[in-house]
């Protein structure tokens, strides 16, 4: 494992976004995923004393951008983004493709399109770290809304993280845990279960700490848009 990942708080209070800056550590390489707001992504950045040289995006809303241009002219990082919805990236530099890589020093991202929240949304996946960046696709114990997508298209991006191993850690774009927690409740197969991941979250955020990273293993059970398995049963979360 080579990559390590440190959450920004960004908007906090407003949308509370989570920035991430990640930094592989054989080649030294940093890059900052969904930059939201530049001050306390630059304040984490120099905390860390490291330079991105990439922006990695999930998608093309404002909260997830609105900080790309200002970190290319402050340090030079290039933007790397869906190839698909460069119109719509800021400062689009360098086009992925879901369904190949992208190298990242040492280690390497698997992009997975999702597109629902938005067309052309896509999860960064690494494989060899077990961590994948859900945007705004997944949430703890919620998904994101339906933008430019289909309850059809969100489950089927659903089920390609469903299929991600147990044990990957999933980041999330947005601290939604707590308003999220009585869907969760009213519709868990075992409350119990959810009640403790409730439990966590609460004491995770009254350190002033992200409640995530969870294991997909874990989310899958208590997140109960991961949980339905049919389309039928998805589909009637919404009603």
């Amino acid at each position: 494992m080579v990559l390590q990942v440190y959450p920004v708080l960004c908007r906090a209070g407003y949308m509370d976004n989570y920035s991430y800056i990640l930094t592989e550590s054989k080649s030294n390489l940093t890059a900052v995923l969904d930059p939201s707001e530049t001050e306390p992504i630059v304040a984490a950045l120099q905390h860390l004393k490291v330079t991105p040289t990439y922006i990695f995006n999930t998608h093309h809303h404002f909260d997830h951008t609105d900080s790309n241009r200002d970190l290319k002219k402050l340090y030079g990082a290039k933007v790397v983004a869906n190839k698909n919805d460069s119109p719509r990236i800021p400062g689009f530099d360098i086009g992925v493709e879901p369904g190949k890589t992208f190298d990242f020093g040492q280690t390497k991202a698997h992009i997975i399109d999702v597109s629902a929240h938005t067309q052309g949304h896509i999860l960064w996946y690494f494989p060899q770290d077990k961590i994948v960046f859900t945007g705004d696709t997944l949430f703890n114990l919620c998904i994101g809304g339906l933008f430019e997508g289909t309850t059809t298209e969100m489950f089927a991006a659903l089920q390609k993280i469903r299929q991600l191993p147990e044990d990957v850690l999933f980041y999330p774009g947005h601290e939604y845990t707590l308003p999220s927690a009585n869907f969760a409740l009213n519709n868990a197969s075992d409350s119990k279960e959810v009640m403790a991941y409730i439990q966590r979250a609460k004491e995770r955020l009254q350190q002033h700490l992200p409640v995530a990273p969870i294991a997909l293993g874990i989310e899958k059970k208590c997140n109960p848009y991961l949980r339905a398995d049919t389309l039928e049963n998805f589909t009637k979360l919404f009603r």
